[in-house]
């Protein structure tokens, strides 16, 4: 179990501070506004109403112990800037931070931010690629290296099996779950013929699934 402290309780906070806890993480959860907090005090481990802008503040809620740091305070460079540079001091390891454009992207990585994200943009880039990607269900991210992705059987893939196309020979990936309607097989038999009604899951570096999806 890893421990995460959130910074900032609009929509896209609050959502990743749910999940986050949802998934068995410990969350620290923290926002100026009192009645935000008190509405997701439920959904995570510890809610704080506080200012994380204030150093002090941060150093008395141990933010130094968290493994990772997410500042979801997008929409306010100044703040978004005062607290990374606060945690960033304070020894976080990991911060996330959340921006609006590219330009609050690269003044948040010069203050120390590990990883920058704009939630629209890689909300379009995810459904881009399910459009342009036939049989491309879902791709999940789990680090800059590495991503999941859900996709339907190619043509030329039906009736084969996991061993006989040498997927993590041929394309370094490996195939990590397969679904069949409400059914799931996890690990999969690597020997079952592949039909058009299941879904594989598939672990690798995004090179690897960029490969396997052309």
């Amino acid at each position: 179990m890893k421990s995460y402290v959130v910074i900032g309780l609009g929509r896209f906070g609050a959502e990743i501070a749910a999940k986050l806890y949802a998934c068995g993480e410990e969350v620290l959860a923290v926002d100026v506004d009192e009645q935000i907090v008190d509405k997701i005090a439920d959904r995570v481990t510890r809610a704080v109403a506080a200012d994380a802008r204030d150093r002090d503040v941060l150093e008395k809620l141990g933010v130094e112990n968290f493994d990772r740091a997410v500042v979801a305070v997008g929409s306010d460079l100044a703040a978004s800037a005062l607290i990374t540079m606060n945690l960033k001091a304070l020894g976080v390891s990991y911060i996330v931070c959340k921006a609006h454009d590219d330009t609050y992207r690269e003044i948040l990585e010069k203050l120390g931010a590990d990883r920058v994200i704009i939630p629209e943009w890689e909300a379009a880039d995810k459904l881009a690629l399910g459009l342009t990607h036939a049989g491309v269900m879902e791709y999940i991210e789990l680090s800059e290296e590495f991503g999941i992705l859900e996709i339907e059987p190619m043509e030329k893939w039906v009736g084969k099996t996991i061993r006989t196309l040498e997927m993590r020979s041929r394309f370094g990936v490996n195939v990590i779950a397969m679904r069949r309607g409400d059914a799931i097989s996890i690990p999969p038999d690597i020997d079952v013929p592949l039909d058009p009604d299941m879904t594989l899951v598939i672990l690798g570096s995004y090179d690897a699934l960029e490969k396997l999806k052309n």
